[in-house]
């Protein structure tokens, strides 16, 4: 593209020179010879008029007074009835340049001059000609590499950017070119680049929100079909598999959720319902996990709480605080249910070590783990409680005391058909 460029506005510079030198030429060229002529004429009858003064004063006419009167590199000739042709100069070679004039006596005046004079002028003319328009192709052709150079390298690093994108690179590169056009294709790829970004970072985070939330209602369906093979008793297996089937709705309601925050994480089927319900499907869940590990989980506090959310999400959370007591915590897993103001509370405390204290408030921070885990746990539990419009907190680091605040009403929505607020 750079040689296009260069070569096209080259190619313009060249005709319009062309065009307008060869023109210039030929004007200049004609001038310069009617000049030589009338250079010559007005000598001419210059001399006619002193020859035709002399002769009505009765004064002598001779070449040594007329000498001085010719221009030098002139040749002229008078020629006087009844007298001798007077010569001033020396008579030119080759094609001249010439006038002849009569005075009143008869007597006539020729004035020549070299034509080569002419064509020295008109080679001098055509040498500054050509000189310009060897710096009008010279400043053309540096004009036209600083042209195609900004223009070519802009388009070159717009490739390269696109390409980036292509081969899964979205970081922006904020780079402007001065040329309007350019710059609004480089927005437009900034643009790409950051929703690109956006994307790929929502698909990640879906893709670890799905691995950490998938695991627990995996978990405990491994385990309750491990139950069934265990057992002989149709009772237990009855029993089990009826467990299982609520492992599965609940897998199913994780993974629609899932799908409903990644294309919009505002949207939520808030209902009001009781927590007992939500609390003892858990309790049930979990318990073979803490028998397995030599512990107890038990709950404790106000009952038949009514609380405002998505019940899914709210045993999400909650089995992501009774999963991290039981990796990291120690004791007995204790949930209690109170009462503050227009929320219902529900807090997971353990009788472990607790949180260490350089983690702090950053434990609910992506990738920040106190073990060997994902750390991503209390993040998305986090994540969940706010998209209820409920928000999670560690009340106490050590023993650790985490609180699930909801809200015990539902929040005023305004109508569709009127403006008057309604309760949704």
């Amino acid at each position: 593209m750079r040689r296009r460029l260069i070569q096209s506005t080259l190619a313009v510079v060249l005709v319009v020179i062309a065009v307008f030198g060869v023109s210039l030429v030929i004007v200049e060229s004609r001038t310069i010879s009617t000049s030589a002529q009338e250079r010559v004429d007005s000598e001419a009858v210059r001399l006619v008029g002193i020859v035709d003064s002399r002769l009505l004063g009765s004064e002598d006419v001779t070449a040594e007074i007329l000498r001085d009167q010719v221009t030098q590199d002139r040749y002229a000739v008078i020629r006087i009835p009844g007298r001798a042709p007077i010569e001033i100069g020396q008579k030119p070679e080759g094609e001249v340049i010439h006038a002849e004039e009569l005075g009143e006596g008869r007597e006539s005046v020729r004035v020549e001059e070299p034509k080569s004079a002419v064509t020295r002028e008109v080679g001098r003319t055509l040498l500054i000609i050509g000189l310009v328009a060897l710096l009008a192709v010279v400043a053309a052709v540096l004009l036209a590499v600083r042209q195609a150079n900004k223009l070519a390298s802009p388009l070159t690093d717009l490739a390269e950017t696109a390409e980036r994108l292509g081969s899964g690179d979205p970081r922006p590169r904020h780079k402007r070119y001065g040329v309007p056009e350019l710059d609004r294709v480089a927005d437009v790829l900034d643009s790409s680049a950051e929703r690109i970004g956006r994307m790929l970072t929502a698909e990640r985070r879906l893709a670890a929100d799905a691995s950490h939330q998938l695991r627990t209602p995996l978990t405990a369906l491994s385990m309750r079909l491990e139950e069934i093979t265990l057992t002989d008793d149709l009772a237990t297996v009855k029993e089990e598999a009826n467990v299982a089937l609520t492992q599965v709705e609940r897998l199913t309601d994780v993974v629609e959720r899932l799908l409903t925050n990644s294309r919009d994480p505002r949207t939520g089927n808030a209902v009001s319902f009781d927590l007992d319900e939500v609390i003892q499907q858990q309790l049930a869940e979990w318990r073979p996990a803490y028998r397995s590990a030599g512990r107890a989980i038990v709950s404790s506090g106000k009952r038949h709480l009514q609380a405002v959310g998505t019940p899914g999400a709210v045993a999400q959370v909650l089995a992501a605080l009774i999963e991290n007591s039981l990796m990291h915590g120690g004791g007995t897993v204790a949930l209690r249910t109170r009462v503050t103001g227009n929320q219902s509370v529900i807090e997971v405390t353990d009788e472990g070590p607790g949180v260490p204290g350089e983690l702090g408030a950053r434990i609910f921070e992506r990738a920040i783990s106190g073990r060997n885990s994902t750390g991503i746990g209390l993040a998305v539990a986090r994540d969940l409680a706010e998209a209820d419009g409920g928000r999670l907190e560690m009340l106490q680091a050590q023993p650790p005391v985490f609180g699930l605040f909801l809200s015990r009403t539902a929040p005023l929505k305004k109508s569709t058909e009127t403006d008057e607020p309604t309760v949704r």
